[in-house]
């Protein structure tokens, strides 16, 4: 019948991992495509023909996804395979059911299938949805692996937005070298905290190549999920977050419930902020689909560089971008410290935002006056920079995980919002990482 033709669905990311492990050179199946979504600037290019090996000498075309019945019938795709993650269950069936209408196949690739066995133990920290808390607990789990004098590498979920080649392994041990792989700020998000606490952090492309790196460097790997995906090494030991601000996401999502449901340990977040209706919903859930999951009530408690000069100004909040559009939370870190230290107002910023920060609150209505720090690029970093800049606002609340006066130069009067993991009682992560090899 000859090799069956296949459309992987993705956004930069997981899309290129299973194509690397389940299609690359498996002559079974020829790969006609991806699609992409979220990514700005991602489509109308090519998966590079030095990273999609010999069976593609001229690489693979990325398309737009609103294009995949058209191109299920232009290009006789057989097979669609779904390879993104934090979109709701009805997403998925909805994208199923638009390609099944169309004539092809649809298909999730499992777990065994897309996961790499490393040598060394692997500590894995995912989450149900985008903005639970994922990163503080990473940065966490990492401190205690440092502290014990274990030879750390984090090694982060893909966010390869620019060059694919140059991007194939990458190594970040210093905020130089941020600089000089050009990171975005979604990057700069994730790895700068790690390198300020002494972690080396890898990404890129090639998840079996940078374990090949991360093994020969460390003792024990912490896998840092992104996107409430699944981890991409097997792990010793699997956290997953759990956020009682959104009781019922860990079992709408996908593949949050897989993560879910999947964990050794599952950290319920922000019990100091949420109310006890969500914080029971979520130890009901807990107990009726992973029972036997060790379990750890957290908190992250929000510092400010200086908590009285927010009292009565009015106030521009900058939030983390991933956590409000499709983490689709209403507020954060930056809005609880305004609401605390007694801000006049919260400024909203649609008014002013240009380019593609107006298309983000047009796309993701339910942001409000909060400013998403979206930055996939020099373009959107600059818009993002106008934005701020228009608001007329007498201070500006800055509770992305980076200091975005690092990154974007505005003139504004600024304070920095912080916020770290905190566990609350026993069992504790002293107690989770007690079993790691």
């Amino acid at each position: 019948m000859g090799a069956r033709r296949v459309m992987i669905m993705g956004a930069a990311g997981r899309d290129f991992h299973d194509f690397n492990l389940c299609f690359r050179d498996n002559p079974a199946f020829e790969v006609v495509g991806f699609t992409a979504t979220q990514i700005p600037n991602i489509s109308e290019r090519r998966y590079p023909a030095q990273l999609a090996g010999s069976l593609y000498p001229d690489g693979i075309p990325i398309y737009e996804e609103d294009r995949i019945e058209e191109l299920i019938h232009k290009l006789s795709v057989h097979l669609v395979v779904f390879a993104y993650s934090d979109v709701s269950h009805a997403h998925v069936m909805h994208k199923a059911s638009q390609v099944v209408a169309a004539g092809a196949d649809f298909t999730l690739l499992g777990f065994d299938e897309t996961s790499l066995q490393a040598k060394k133990p692997v500590v894995s920290v995912c989450a149900v949805r985008t903005g639970a808390g994922k990163s503080q607990t990473t940065r966490r789990v990492c401190k205690k692996l440092l502290d014990r004098g274990r030879r750390v590498v984090a090694v982060r979920h893909p966010m390869p937005y620019g060059d694919l080649v140059k991007q194939r392994v990458q190594r970040f041990a210093t905020f130089e070298d941020l600089d000089r792989f050009e990171c975005t700020i979604e990057e700069r998000e994730e790895y700068e905290p790690h390198l300020k606490n002494g972690t080396v952090v890898y990404a890129g492309v090639d998840y079996a190549a940078i374990l090949q790196e991360a093994e020969r460097e460390a003792d024990v790997i912490v896998w840092d999920g992104g996107n409430n995906d699944l981890p991409f090494y097997k792990p010793d030991i699997e956290i997953v977050v759990v956020d009682p601000l959104r009781p019922g996401h860990e079992l709408q999502y996908h593949p949050g419930e897989a993560n879910f449901r999947r964990a050794s340990c599952l950290i319920i977040n922000k019990v100091d902020t949420a109310d006890k209706k969500g914080i029971e919903e979520v130890k009901a859930n807990i107990a009726r689909y992973n029972p036997k999951a060790l379990v750890v009530e957290a908190a992250s408690p929000v510092t400010v560089e200086d908590p009285a000069a927010i009292r009565g100004k009015r106030v521009l909040v900058v939030e983390d971008g991933p956590t409000l559009t499709h983490g689709e939370m209403g507020y954060g870190a930056g809005v609880i410290a305004a609401q605390r230290f007694g801000a006049a107002s919260i400024v909203d910023p649609r008014s002013a935002a240009v380019g593609s920060i107006a298309a983000t609150f047009r796309k993701y209505p339910g942001i409000g006056t909060l400013l998403p720090a979206v930055g996939y690029g020099e373009k959107q970093m600059n818009e993002l920079k106008q934005t701020i800049d228009k608001v007329d606002c007498d201070l500006v609340l800055i509770a992305t995980p980076i200091d975005l006066r690092r990154t974007i130069h505005f003139e504004k009067p600024a304070l920095r919002v912080t916020y770290e993991l905190q566990e609350i009682g026993k069992p504790d992560l002293d107690d989770v990482l007690a079993k790691l090899p």
